[in-house]
């Protein structure tokens, strides 16, 4: 009798367990949710910039203490890559988070979808048949994992290793706007936009195709995400010598009211590179 009600209570105590673990990853996701939704939606970059580090050791101890949780490991990848890109100067500081952002990226993708995991390091042709099988369900997992990849390859544009995995990437971001082309106010194409004009036509890149993808993302944000139009300049204009369409596009970013659900610290970051870009233009073209 006592070993029955030894063994009921260690079953008990399993369940109760299991269920604090639960919910512990329930909060600690939410609480990721919620800090990025503050952050998106806060007007003082210098808010962000001089708070946000100790957000990244708070997100680095979620991790350390649940490695196995892809939302965990999803929101790390997001907010050291939007840190990484937005506030970070020095080169190989930028590379070292944006190499953390993608890192955590990868390991949430291997926990989820292993087999093109698996696919990363091999063949073109053995990864687009790994991608082929994903599916909406796992667009979350897909786009997560892509702007981390394409936020390290944007900070590693002299390193001709990080530049040999565009293909996939944009196989990655291609199936992605497939699966929903409103995922993220489109935010595929804006990524497809930039991963397009990184090289010039001679060098393999593909900048009209860039042009294209940069008019959807303007198309399927309403033109309220004026980042697309900064990276637009900063990316196309400029890699073709276009001033006329490099300054529009930026005299719209300063002109255009910053405020916009999720878009607001974006929108403010997008008017000060704005300014930088039409100073350094002088010079440029």
């Amino acid at each position: 009798m006592r070993r029955r009600q030894s063994r009921f209570l260690l079953t008990l105590l399993a369940v109760a367990l299991c269920a604090c673990g639960s919910a512990v990853r329930k909060v600690s996701n939410r609480f990721s949710n919620n800090l990025s939704e503050a952050i998106l939606d806060q007007d003082d970059p210098g808010t962000v910039r001089d708070g946000v580090p100790a957000y990244l050791l708070l997100t680095d101890s979620l991790i350390l203490g649940d490695p196995e949780n892809p939302d965990a490991l999803l929101a790390g990848a997001k907010i050291y890559g939007a840190y990484a890109g937005s506030f970070v100067d020095e080169p190989e500081r930028a590379q070292r988070l944006a190499g953390r952002a993608y890192d955590y990226g990868k390991r949430a993708l291997c926990l989820r979808e292993k087999a093109l995991c698996d696919a990363l390091t091999g063949p073109f042709e053995t990864f687009q048949a790994a991608l082929a099988k994903t599916d909406k369900k796992d667009i979350a997992t897909l786009y997560g994992f892509a702007a981390a990849w394409a936020g390290r390859i944007q900070v590693n544009t002299g390193d001709w290793n990080a530049i040999a995995d565009l293909p996939k990437l944009q196989a990655l971001l291609e199936h992605v706007a497939e699966l929903d082309p409103h995922y993220d106010g489109g935010g595929a194409y804006l990524y497809l936009g930039v991963v397009n004009s990184i090289r010039p036509a001679s060098l393999g890149g593909k900048p009209e195709q860039g042009k294209a993808y940069f008019e959807k993302a303007l198309e399927i944000s309403g033109g309220r995400n004026q980042m697309v139009r900064v990276l637009y300049a900063q990316f196309y204009a400029r890699l073709v010598f276009d001033q006329a369409l490099h300054d529009t596009l930026l005299n719209q970013v300063l002109s255009a009211d910053p405020v916009a659900p999720r878009l607001t610290l974006i929108n403010v970051l997008a008017k000060r590179k704005a300014k930088a870009l039409l100073e350094s233009g002088k010079d440029y073209f």
